[in-house]
């Protein structure tokens, strides 16, 4: 008889709290995205960018379910009190008066995931163990919603050619690309996101045949 599946709703609520970042309104679109569904893993990355005369945050949210990976981006939107009429669910919360935040959850079925890419960056490789974190870890992750061409002009063997050989490139799907540093979030963020990378690897492997183990 299988082992009933942990739920880490609680954790979640956690994190959000810890990263301070509207976490009542992060917890409740997440909720209506989750549908009750149990938490298996999930991570958490808030972002902050500094304009001309403000400061402003990012939060992206990614929760593993069994069947599904449910994305929740929440920022800050300064001025006016937009809504939008589409699919996506989007709230608004009000701080003070002129500012709101606008939250995006979008839910996408395991079985759709088509790759999960990891890049490591590594301080001094020759002195890596098994298990050590990287300095820096870059997850992105494709189910073909959106594709980012990357065009550069062709070379030919000649060095001497200056010749116009067109273009080359690659065509490559990243509906979501998160950075974690160790060095701006420290070493349990990166972690944490090795953790839920290496979840969701498992997990679209198990996807690809239905989209639920």
């Amino acid at each position: 008889m299988p082992s009933p599946t942990l739920d880490h709703r609680a954790d979640l609520r956690r994190q959000l709290d810890r990263a301070g970042y509207y976490p009542e309104l992060v917890a409740d679109v997440i909720d209506v995205a989750l549908a009750d569904e149990p938490v298996e893993a999930h991570l958490v990355h808030v972002e902050t960018t500094f304009a001309t005369s403000e400061v402003r945050r990012h939060v992206t949210v990614l929760v593993l379910t069994a069947s599904r990976l449910v994305l929740a981006h929440v920022d800050d939107h300064a001025g006016e009190d937009d809504t939008d009429d589409d699919d996506v669910v989007h709230a608004h919360e009000h701080t003070h008066a002129g500012s709101s935040a606008a939250a995006t959850t979008e839910a996408v079925p395991l079985s759709q995931v088509k790759s999960v890419v990891l890049t490591h960056m590594v301080n001094a490789p020759e002195k890596h163990t098994a298990g050590d974190p990287p300095a820096e870890l870059t997850l992105a992750i494709g189910w073909g919603a959106v594709s980012r061409i990357d065009l550069e002009p062709a070379q030919c063997g000649d060095p001497q050619c200056e010749g116009d050989h067109g273009l080359t490139g690659s065509m490559a799907n990243d509906d979501v690309l998160v950075r974690i540093s160790a060095q701006a979030e420290g070493q349990d963020a990166v972690r944490a996101a090795v953790s839920f990378a290496r979840a969701l690897s498992a997990a679209t492997g198990y996807g690809a045949r239905g989209g639920s183990r």
